[in-house]
């Protein structure tokens, strides 16, 4: 039987496949790679995560996002120059080609418990048996549209993460809905791009981080504000390096964390795109929304009490994404009902593994377990290391119980 399935083709799956193939461990990995990446973001986009901390992670190091950069011939620096989206998805490829071409472009629609493990349905009809199922899917499950929003036709409002290419929007009066760093990416590219746009938040005030230069620091900077891959603090030391000690904390702490930690905040880069050219209505509660002549028409509160309606030819909800494992229809009602979760998302052991035997998570799903590290490529590294010393273990004992009893049946 096949030691382990792989769920999902983004820097999680494609790094904990590069771990495991450097162990000997069988497995096999489906999914459309990077998938979140090349169809669920913008067009045109930079990362907010600086170059060393958007890596995909292999054990030796061999292929980072520097050696790609260098090996193609595209500017890059570890702080200071923003990744573009297009050498990001481009690097996850080309990562894929070189240590993981095991990757099968092809979609699980079924997961089910069979005698020994799980079996799964691909969309091809093929049925493959495994002792292991860890699941990487991403984002592009959890996207989150409020309820008082819920109800609006798809043709005048969608999650951001349904469009790719801005172009289409040009010329068209658009309502872009939240402060974080989705909305104002798509506010920056839209404008750019000849839409009519609006910025609608329920923030006062918006927030950008601040630019990291390759400046020498002194040793007492060094000291007071180490820089990590989700900036500088020695919390944000703490969240980046060292997930496993995070896991350990109270469960109401680590919730509180995941919660209030890298709140919405957007790039340096996109700061004087936005300030400078979108038009902005902040401090913003949204009511709801309706369709009337055409046009979708967003109601909004102000702090004051106001009442106020914005109308548009498309409202973006750029409104993040929630933790459901309700939306994994592809897992069976008897796995999902037997998981145990905590504020929504599975309860996971140190290894990644859920209440079901054999069922990992890693990526978004596991942020209230290891923290907010794992809302980032740069908890990809952590994710792969941890779960394929798992599936080592898992994988000796079955080589253990195999070899005791041929070694019981010789001797019979």
């Amino acid at each position: 039987m096949l030691n382990t399935v792989i769920i999902g083709a983004g820097p999680y799956g494609l790094s904990i496949a590069a771990h495991l193939r450097s162990r000997g461990i069988t497995f096999r990995i489906f999914g459309r790679p990077m998938d979140s990446w090349r169809a669920h973001m913008p067009k045109g986009m930079l990362l907010k995560s600086d170059g060393f901390a958007s890596n995909i992670s292999d054990p030796d190091d061999q292929f980072t996002l520097g050696k790609f950069c260098a090996q193609e011939g595209i500017e890059y620096s570890d702080v200071g120059i923003p990744v573009r989206l297009d050498t990001f998805t481009r690097y996850g490829l080309a990562f894929r080609e070189r240590m993981v071409p095991e990757l099968e472009d092809k979609l699980v629609v079924s997961v089910q418990r069979a005698s020994e493990g799980y079996l799964l349905q691909l969309d091809n009809g093929e049925k493959v048996n495994a002792r292991s199922v860890v699941l990487a899917v991403g984002i592009t499950h959890f996207d989150y549209v409020p309820e008082n929003l819920a109800s609006v036709p798809a043709e005048f409002l969608s999650h951001s993460s349904r469009h790719h290419d801005v172009e289409q929007f040009r010329g068209r009066e658009v309502i872009v809905i939240g402060g974080g760093s989705s909305a104002l990416d798509w506010a920056a590219l839209l404008q750019e791009a000849g839409a009519q746009v609006q910025l609608v938040a329920r923030q006062e005030a918006l927030k950008f981080h601040g630019r990291l230069t390759e400046k020498q620091r002194s040793l007492w900077e060094r000291i007071q504000r180490p820089q990590t891959g989700l900036g500088p603090g020695w919390r944000a030391s703490f969240y980046a390096n060292a997930p496993a000690a995070f896991h350990r904390l109270p469960d109401t702490l680590r919730l509180e964390i995941v919660k209030r930690t890298l709140g919405p905040s957007g790039g340096w880069f996109v700061k004087d795109r936005v300030m400078n050219h979108v038009p902005q209505l902040l401090g913003h509660t949204v009511e709801g929304a309706g369709v009337r002549e055409g046009k979708v028409c967003l109601h909004v509160r102000a702090l004051d009490g106001t009442d106020r309606e914005v109308r548009a030819d498309h409202i973006i909800a750029a409104t993040g994404y929630r933790v459901n494992l309700g939306r994994l229809t592809f897992l069976s009602p008897e796995i999902r009902s037997k998981l145990t979760t905590l504020a929504g998302t599975p309860v996971l052991s140190s290894t990644c593994e859920s209440s079901v035997p054999g069922i990992y998570f890693v990526g978004i799903a596991a942020a209230n377990s290891f923290g907010p590290v794992m809302r980032f490529a740069f908890g990809a590294d952590f994710a792969a290391r941890t779960v394929t010393r798992a599936m080592a273990k898992s994988f000796s004992r079955k080589t253990e119980q195999v070899a005791v009893g041929t070694a019981v049946s010789t001797s019979k």
